[in-house]
């Protein structure tokens, strides 16, 4: 059953795939660095998406230690800082954004990036996030519910009337996990599949 967006109270907004199209930076990123780590290209594909860096090469090289594998996230991290070239807002990211705004609901970005690639990224896409938790504010990233917890609770609102916009398994686990209705991008499954951001902002707008 499709959740009631009339009970919303906050929008909580994934960045990479979400709000932000980056996905071609990411995927350069991750061929890059598998080639340089020999690990099989589509395997990396295959999970590059929704979790952080740390934890997806932990499960891609589980032989490593945890210098090694901080030093591998610091590999993959610098690959993407200066990748932005065709990083943009999602299509429907501005329009969604400004009903949100007409509507006075609060909104914040919630994402697996650390926080000096995040800020790059939303700059790129010209959107100004009154706030942003990155993996760099939580003690473990998507599917932890940490940073949708967080963010509800410095917004002051509930965690069950807060929307959560996600285009990965593990944002939209996050999500549940939080005890939020999530709303899935890319034919996922969630309580509400979107087409695209625009049709949400229609939703939004529909009593």
């Amino acid at each position: 059953m499709r959740p009631d967006l009339t009970a919303t109270r906050a929008v909580l907004l994934d960045m990479d795939g979400t709000l932000v199209d980056s996905d071609a930076s990411v995927e350069r990123a991750w061929t890059i660095w598998a080639k340089e780590y020999d690990v099989d290209l589509g395997a990396v594909l295959a999970v590059a998406h929704g979790s952080p860096a740390a934890r997806t090469i932990r499960r891609l090289l589980p032989g490593l230690d945890d210098e090694e594998v901080a030093a591998a996230t610091r590999r993959q991290h610098a690959l993407q800082y200066e990748d932005l070239a065709d990083v943009t807002a999602a299509p429907g990211a501005h329009p969604l954004l400004a009903t949100l705004a007409r509507l006075g609901l609060p909104w914040a970005v919630v994402t697996s990036a650390d926080g000096r690639l995040a800020r790059a990224r939303l700059r790129a896409a010209a959107i100004d996030a009154p706030l942003l938790l990155t993996i760099d504010d939580v003690r473990a990233g998507k599917p932890d519910p940490e940073g949708y917890l967080e963010a509800a609770r410095r917004l002051g609102v509930a965690p069950s009337a807060c929307l959560v916009v996600e285009d990965s398994e593990p944002g939209l686990a996050a999500g549940r996990a939080a005890g939020m209705p999530v709303a899935a991008l890319r034919g996922l499954p969630g309580d509400l599949s979107l087409p695209g951001l625009g049709r949400l902002a229609h939703l939004l707008q529909t009593p």
